[in-house]
């Protein structure tokens, strides 16, 4: 299924790149992204509702990253090992439709709450149902590869598919009430995390799914569903 997610996504990604204007800056310290993030150094990034914001080149962001509802983020690929940015401030998204962030450094934590559903209509991560033939498009988070300062709270996303893989993690994780529609998802493995792990109230369970991945690496307690 990750695999299936990074082709769809790289294609859209082009596709929404073309169809989409360049991000605004809306105040010294606040840049409004629709559309491409140029590479550069910014403060405050907010990607409004129903939006996407994609960043392919390095990126440096001070002020903290706020994704709002039915919005998507992407950043870097899973494909492309090198570095693609550092955020400080946090990462916050509340009802979100996408937040793809790989091989990042994050100052702040990440915090995501909720999700715009597995199937929505502003999402650029679309492609034809292998039985139907309809036009589907899903929504996913994938936090990957980066390393993280700070708590990460993922809570109540119910989005088609998710993965926490590869991250460094200075601080507690929360994984609670994520609702997923394919049961390969919560993919939640190859994660060194010096602090605890809590997972409560997720279908599917944390699970390697088809990832091939290690379990993962916990200084701290280990809770609920990953506990073990």
């Amino acid at each position: 299924m990750r695999r299936l997610l990074a082709a769809t996504s790289a294609a859209a990604m082009s596709a929404a790149l073309v169809m989409i204007g360049p991000a605004t800056a809306s105040a010294a310290a606040r840049t409004t992204c629709q559309g491409a993030l140029p590479a550069g150094t910014y403060g405050t990034v907010v990607v409004p509702t129903d939006t996407v914001c994609f960043a392919q080149a390095f990126v440096r962001i001070t002020g903290g990253l706020y994704v709002r509802q039915g919005a998507t983020f992407a950043l870097g690929s899973d494909e492309d090992p090198t570095p693609s940015g550092v955020i400080s401030g946090g990462v916050h998204a509340t009802n979100a439709a996408n937040v793809q962030i790989h091989h990042a450094r994050i100052n702040g934590g990440i915090r995501i709450h909720g999700g715009s559903g597995p199937f929505y209509a502003a999402t650029p991560f679309c492609s034809p149902d292998e039985t139907t033939g309809e036009t589907v498009c899903l929504t996913w988070n994938a936090i990957e590869e980066d390393h993280i300062n700070g708590a990460v709270v993922i809570d109540g996303y119910n989005g088609f598919w998710q993965g926490f893989l590869e991250n460094h993690v200075n601080g507690s994780v929360r994984f609670n009430n994520n609702v997923l529609v394919d049961p390969d998802g919560n993919e939640l493995v190859t994660n060194v995390i010096h602090g605890s792990l809590s997972c409560h109230g997720n279908s599917p369970a944390p699970q390697a799914g088809d990832s091939g991945g290690t379990p993962n690496v916990v200084s701290g307690a280990q809770k609920g569903q990953c506990a073990g």
